[in-house]
């Protein structure tokens, strides 16, 4: 909207809003105080409607259970849903800011439809007072169905085509690093689909304690904002010898205002909580965030800069299958950690949460780093 403005008045100050980070920066600021604003209505609003984590997690001690939430009897009541918050001012910011093209549509949608499931299985938790919600496969196949209509988007889009048919690998040029070819055009389209859903339920399952999530999704968001705006720019990406992506400069722009929202539902998310996001918030952050990553080439990238998402969804799939397997083996199943998501496991070992979640934000700026790194390792 706002670059529209600058379109029909050419001069300063309004002239200064052609800039993806004049813009990026109005968007962060917008959808922080747009959250700060809101935040306290919604919460309210939230506990008035009884939408509270009255229910009791589920236990990873239970036998055959090992992927559940560690049974917090302080947090117990406390509004959740919050994710509606950052999903709101997220969209309020990048209509104002943005300069709208196929590949910020595609991203929002994306949101849009990711935060829809989440916000029906946050609905079935509260109303039957369960940590059941939907069922998982009826998740996945959701979400898959979202992944690959969003990756055949891309596919059709002229400029788009490139980005899922071919396989671009971190720390190498990007001549060089490219695959091509019948067998890599399958396997960057299938890893494209992956990267969306696997993205959208590692957040979630990163979900687990206050401000752990959302201060590592910060953190990462802040990785692709960089990339983002270095694919958008000729210069920048001949020079780092990365993919030059046409329009992902606007996706900084929707990194921003992803950071703002997320900065802003902090504020109330952080130890001892007001609110927590629910799947509504951590599936559609993760789903956006890998949307972004398939959009400027780098899902693998991704891989790195959400390093600490990936060895929470890890730590999940070893638990559940190394438990199966023993299960079936021995007649009695095994764990590998003392609970999963692994962020339960140090818990577990008596870790303070604080401790814990100040951690694994140290973990996370390590990836972002050795993430940011591959711009210039090539």
């Amino acid at each position: 909207m706002l670059y529209q403005l600058s379109e029909q008045f050419p001069f300063a100050p309004w002239s200064l809003l052609r800039y993806v980070t004049v813009r990026s920066g109005g968007a962060l600021i917008t959808s922080l105080l747009l959250s700060w604003w809101l935040g306290p209505r919604l919460i309210t609003w939230l506990s008035d409607l009884k939408f509270r984590q009255d229910y009791r997690p589920k236990d990873a001690q239970k036998p055959g259970d090992v992927t559940g939430a560690a049974d917090d009897q302080a947090k117990r009541g406390t509004p959740t849903m919050g994710g509606i918050l950052i999903v709101l001012t997220l969209d309020l910011s990048v209509l104002l800011w943005a300069r709208w093209n196929p590949l910020v549509i595609l991203v929002l949608v994306v949101l849009l439809a990711f935060a829809g499931l989440g916000l029906y299985d946050d609905w079935k938790k509260v109303s039957k007072q369960n940590a059941d919600g939907v069922s998982s496969s009826f998740k996945l196949v959701i979400q898959f169905a979202v992944a690959t209509a969003a990756v055949a988007y891309l596919w059709r889009l002229p400029s788009g085509s490139p980005l899922v048919t071919q396989l671009n690998i971190p720390f190498v040029a990007a001549k060089s690093a490219i695959l091509a070819g019948g067998f890599a055009t399958g396997l960057a389209l299938l890893l494209s689909v992956i990267t969306i859903v696997g993205a959208s339920n590692a957040v979630n399952l990163t979900d687990g304690m206050d401000g752990l999530a959302i201060g590592c999704t910060i953190v990462c968001t802040f990785v692709f904002l960089v990339m983002a705006y270095v694919a958008g720019n000729a210069e920048l990406a001949r020079y780092l010898l990365v993919p030059k992506v046409p329009g992902s400069g606007e996706l900084a722009v929707v990194c921003a205002a992803l950071i703002g929202s997320s900065l802003g539902f902090w504020w109330y998310n952080c130890h001892p909580a007001s609110v927590f996001m629910g799947d509504t918030g951590s599936l559609a952050i993760g789903g956006a965030l890998g949307v972004i990553a398939v959009a400027i080439h780098q899902p693998l990238t991704l891989l790195i800069a959400g390093g600490v998402f990936v060895v929470e969804a890890l730590s999940v799939f070893l638990q559940v299958g190394w438990f199966k397997y023993t299960r079936i083996r021995f007649g009695t199943g095994r764990r590998i950690f003392r609970m999963s998501p692994l962020h339960h496991h140090f818990r577990k070992m008596e870790w303070s949460e604080t401790k814990v979640v100040t951690r694994f934000y140290i973990a996370a700026i390590l990836c972002a780093v050795l993430a940011l790194s591959t711009l210039k390792i090539r």
